[in-house]
């Protein structure tokens, strides 16, 4: 039989299959008990989805259905590893990582975060990362503490 008709792996399928790692955060990884249930359930999560896709039968499929599986499996592997669980603050007296903080803007807009870890941040729902730009400016202040400066000016109207 002919070369041309045999099912070989070649280096290129190999290497398409193989997706480079997510990027990971050169900041310590701060978590919150809830950050760290999270990371653990989609660490879990991935690698199901890593051993669902061992067991299909091609294995040209089998490595392109698990190549988003595996990357996450390192990924979440690594931040569950170096997570640094922070209690939750015990006083909301300022600004700190955990708590919720409400200020209040120049234009007149009231905004409500917490202030948590990288993976867990989603604005839409109400959470920043603690590296971000705003609760970098935020972190320390207590109630009507003003922030920033000229147009970018917040002030703390509530930490809980």
């Amino acid at each position: 039989m002919s070369v041309a008709f045999t099912k070989e792996e070649s280096a290129e399928t190999a290497a398409e299959t193989v997706l480079p790692d997510r990027p990971i955060s050169p900041h310590p990884n701060l978590v919150t008990e809830q950050g760290l249930e999270a990371l653990n359930d989609l660490l879990r999560d991935a690698h199901q989805a890593y051993e669902a896709a061992q067991q299909i039968e091609d294995v040209n499929e089998r490595r392109r259905q698990a190549s988003i599986p595996a990357r996450d499996v390192r990924y979440f592997s690594e931040r569950v590893r170096t997570a640094q669980l922070v209690d939750a603050p015990s006083s909301s007296a300022v600004v700190a990582f955990g708590t919720t903080v409400t200020f209040s803007r120049n234009d007149g807009r009231i905004q409500k975060f917490r202030i948590v870890g990288e993976d867990e941040a989603d604005p839409k729902t109400g959470s920043i990362s603690y590296v971000s730009p705003i609760a970098r400016l935020l972190y320390g202040k207590a109630v009507g503490e003003v922030a920033g400066e000229g147009d970018h000016e917040v002030e703390i109207v509530a930490i809980s």
